[in-house]
């Protein structure tokens, strides 16, 4: 579990790569792979995607980690500690890490280049701009409220298009669908995060989309997100992927978290709800993905 505000983490470094938001990484290449399923894939490629999805995702959090804690945004934390903000580690330590994270992503973005079409190291470096460019730069896109879309176009669509197309070298529909689904997902862990931060982002100057929208809007945002996934099993299911409506079943693991999204659960009570919904957009993402599987 990830320590509770203000209490040194046993380990920094692990709790710094913030592993509750790895599912986001996880999913859409289960969902692309199985989207490959029956289709004369490669499957050994599986492996250096999941590589490129998982080092972008750890990469982004030491990104911002290093980029807030600088700017000064997270000198008040309501969720778990940061390594910068926390004195826990060097601003210097943390950059390099978020930059050795993004390197990692490229060797195993170049070898399924390689094996595959170039045009995905341009993509690649698309992905890794837009990591950094979250909350580092000048004009960080995240302080303006665009980053559910940098998550739902490069955690959703690209991670999950992108491993069917390394599998199969083509993209069918169901993959496209399935991008939706792990976008959705992966949004409404970012939502449940900026959630819990209104209160110090709007002190801080950081305009994420739950700072705009407030906080009724922002919730109605968050349970919304899960309806639209539930939307995308729906097409699979009836799109010639029947076994994938399984995926469904996942969402109840997310109903405790929606009770109290729409309960009004706010500060250290979000905490739960981040983890609740990590855990649903796993168990979602793997079922839908077996569900595919099995419809082949």
């Amino acid at each position: 579990m990830n320590p509770l505000p203000g209490t040194p983490p046993r380990h920094p470094w692990v709790a710094g790569a913030r592993p509750r938001t790895l599912p986001a990484a996880v999913v859409p290449v289960a969902v692309g792979a199985a989207c490959a399923t029956g289709l004369a894939a490669v499957w050994w490629r599986v492996l250096p995607a999941l590589v490129v999805s998982l080092a972008l995702q750890v990469g982004v959090n030491f990104a911002n980690d290093y980029s807030d804690g600088v700017r000064g945004t997270d000198d008040v934390r309501v969720g778990p500690v940061r390594l910068v903000a926390g004195g826990l580690k060097p601003a210097g330590a943390v950059k390099r890490a978020a930059l050795a994270a993004f390197a990692v992503a490229g060797l195993a973005g170049v070898v399924l280049a390689a094996q595959t079409s170039w045009w995905l190291v341009v993509v690649g470096l698309a992905a890794v701009a837009a990591a950094w460019g979250y909350t580092g730069g000048p004009k960080p896109y995240g302080y303006l409220g665009l980053g559910e879309v940098f998550v739902f176009v490069f955690f959703g669509l690209v991670a999950t298009v992108g491993t069917t197309y390394v599998l199969i070298e083509r993209i069918p529909a169901a993959a496209w669908v399935g991008g939706c689904l792990a976008g959705f997902l992966a949004c409404a862990l970012l939502v449940v995060n900026n959630l819990r931060d209104i209160p110090t982002d709007t002190a801080a100057g950081k305009r994420t989309l739950a700072v705009r929208l407030g906080d009724r809007p922002t919730r109605w945002l968050y349970v919304g997100l899960l309806g639209g996934a539930l939307a995308a099993i729906v097409i699979l299911a009836v799109g010639g992927e029947p076994w994938a409506a399984v995926g469904a079943v996942g969402l109840v693991a997310a109903v405790p978290a929606v009770r109290q999204v729409w309960g009004g659960a706010v500060g250290r009570q979000l905490i739960a709800v981040l983890g609740a919904t990590g855990r649903a957009q796993l168990l979602v993402g793997l079922l839908t993905a077996a569900g595919i599987a099995a419809s082949r």
